[in-house]
């Protein structure tokens, strides 16, 4: 049995190509089904490495009677998220109108025109713990689109009409005061706002920002340095560097391979998500990098060189690119990679290294999660060393020798399972991230990669001179969103910095005219997300606020004001802090979802 993915690139949605729901990938031929038939469309959004979407597919998508209830009474619809970031931002904007929250995977009912009227996130098979069964809301939407159609459309009317006031949103004030403050400089009132939001939700003892659960936030730390080393603030260096100690010491992080998981579900940073992502940790490399660099603690440059080699050892294609994410599951279980008993470490290093590491990674017989153990370090290594009355540097020879060890025992495993997807927005960060870190840490290797992975991107993924998405498999597909744009910019003035050669410099000069050309909102001013000649859809919209990943005016507002200093391009000053200008306002109101541009406002002198 399959379905129409079963012809898809996507690894997410091959995923689903078995299910008996009759999917669909988005297309022309998907929607003009649904007009022609008069159906609603489900349209489910996800990602390869997303629990909780791999939950919902074996709950629900497996089961005959929801298949049934799809085939029958709708048009169904499988994105995937990393694939089409354009829909997913639209969509996942109007569940959160419609309910306040967000999340994937993401699951929203359309009138045949796209235009939303009903969504949510995960729902069980069948009705439990207070939560209603997906069987339920197929047979309540379906009714309603049977009997009250006219209230139907108006609610989709109505909630596109809201989507588009909120893409416009500030727009023309914006505008004008762009047009007020182009005189003079911008002012620091974004900065003092944002320095006074992570005041306010900073966890002095476990590092981080707000409640649990917790996210890593690389670039809000990126700019806590940069802030206290204009300012002298003991204060901002505290909270940057408390949380890259507890991160790190975490379960967040890979004690054996390297890398940082997705997020902790806990205060402490102890029982991560297990997934991985590319995007995470070539931010956080930079992040831990920048913090040597800050503070001289050789600490913070050991994990930045073991989150690298993590990409170098596991992320990277034979032909360059580095691939997007990993699975938090294996074997059918969440995280059961990277659990431990007692008895497994002890059987591959011995009694004694045995039990010396369980003691200094917290592995007891009772386990801290679900009977087993996450490995975390229970006190920094200098204490333990004390404690056990014997040399900090002999201390952490014998440890390194049995992560080694464990590292190999490892390996032995069933893998989480790799989306083998490579992305130009998240290899540019990856190619950032080595770049740099092949410069300070006198690293060729990393140089080399970065080198390597610049030259996949612009020779396999390219057309006529204009960027895809991304490649799997040997085929690239897909337009190029802002960020594709605007971050292999970035990361070739990284390379060309890093004593590349002149045609990096070039390549980056090229990628900015199309974003100039193609991306430029003509009359606020700024990029929108998406071309000008992109596939049309109930909004276009313009990409501030970061995400997990830097927002796209971010990214560009960072390369124009990188290239200004370096090309002869007058233009290009006036176009990066004109996009600033455009967006101060947003960054004003919002200053914590905003820090790739606030670290961008650091490059106009």
């Amino acid at each position: 049995m399959s379905n129409q993915l079963a012809r898809e690139l996507s690894p997410y949605l091959l995923q689903h190509a078995g299910n008996p729901v009759d999917w669909r990938p988005w297309g022309a031929e998907a929607l003009a089904l649904a007009k022609a038939e008069q159906k609603p469309i489900f349209l489910s959004l996800g990602y390869a490495s997303c629990h909780w979407c791999h939950v919902m597919a074996h709950e629900a998508f497996e089961d005959l009677e929801i298949a049934r209830l799809l085939n029958e009474r709708f048009v169904s619809i499988k994105v995937d998220r990393e694939e089409r970031f354009d829909l997913d931002q639209i969509y996942m904007e109007a569940v959160q109108l419609m309910t306040g929250r967000g999340g994937w995977p993401l699951s929203v009912f359309l009138t045949p025109d796209g235009e939303p009227f009903f969504g949510g996130t995960y729902w069980p098979p069948r009705a439990r713990d207070g939560m209603a069964g997906f069987n339920q809301i197929l047979s309540a939407v379906s009714d309603a689109w049977e009997h009250r159609r006219p209230d139907v459309l108006k609610q989709g009317h109505e909630i596109t009409r809201a989507l588009r006031q909120v893409a416009s949103a500030g727009d023309e004030a914006a505008g004008e005061r762009a047009k007020a403050v182009a005189p003079r400089e911008l002012d620091d009132t974004p900065l003092k706002k944002a320095q006074e939001t992570l005041q306010r939700s900073f966890d002095p003892q476990w590092g981080g920002f707000g409640p649990a659960p917790k996210f890593p936030q690389p670039l809000a730390l990126r700019w806590l340095l940069r802030r206290w080393q204009q300012s002298g603030d003991q204060e901002l260096l505290r909270m940057a560097t408390t949380t890259l100690d507890r991160m790190a010491a975490g379960g967040l992080f890979d004690q054996l391979g390297g890398g940082f998981h997705r997020y902790c579900v806990d205060q402490r940073w102890l029982v991560p998500h297990f997934e991985k992502m590319l995007y995470d940790n070539a931010l956080l490399a930079v992040c831990y990098l920048e913090a040597w660099q800050a503070t001289g603690q050789e600490a913070y440059a050991a994990v930045a060189r073991q989150t690298l080699d993590y990409l170098l050892r596991d992320m990277t294609d034979p032909q360059g690119g580095f691939y997007s994410g990993e699975d938090a599951d294996s074997e059918g279980r969440e995280g059961w990679f990277y659990l431990w008993t007692p008895a497994e470490i002890e059987a591959a290093l011995g009694s004694e290294a045995g039990r010396l590491f369980c003691r200094v990674y917290d592995v007891t017989e009772a386990g801290n999660f679900e009977g087993r153990n996450i490995l975390n370090l229970l006190r920094p290594l200098d204490l333990e060393a004390k404690l056990l009355g014997i040399e900090p540097a002999q201390l952490a020879a014998q440890l390194a020798a049995s992560r080694k060890k464990l590292l190999a025992a490892r390996a032995k495993r069933v893998r989480p399972g790799r989306d083998e997807k490579v992305l130009v927005s998240w290899n540019s960060l990856a190619i950032d991230a080595l770049a740099q870190a092949g410069r300070a840490l006198d690293e060729p290797r990393y140089t080399g990669a970065a080198d390597a992975a610049a030259d996949f991107l612009w020779n396999r993924l390219r057309e006529d001179g204009r960027l895809l998405h991304y490649w799997r498999a040997g085929v690239a597909k897909c337009d190029a969103y802002l960020d594709d744009y605007a971050g292999l910019g970035n990361a070739l003035i990284s390379l060309y910095e890093n004593g590349g050669p002149p045609a990096r410099l070039d390549q980056a000069v090229a990628v900015t005219e199309q974003i100039l050309t193609r991306f430029a909102d003509p009359n606020h001013g700024g990029f929108f997300y998406t071309a000008a000649d992109h596939e049309p859809l109930i909004v276009r919209k313009a990409d501030y606020f970061d995400s997990p990943t830097p927002s796209g005016n971010g990214l560009a507002a960072t390369l124009l004001l990188r290239l200004r200093s370096i090309s002869t391009h007058e233009n290009y000053r006036a176009a990066g802090e004109g996009t600033l200008r455009v967006c101060f306002s947003r960054m004003c109101r919002m200053p914590a979802a905003a820090f790739q541009l606030l670290l961008a406002m650091d490059l106009r002198q």
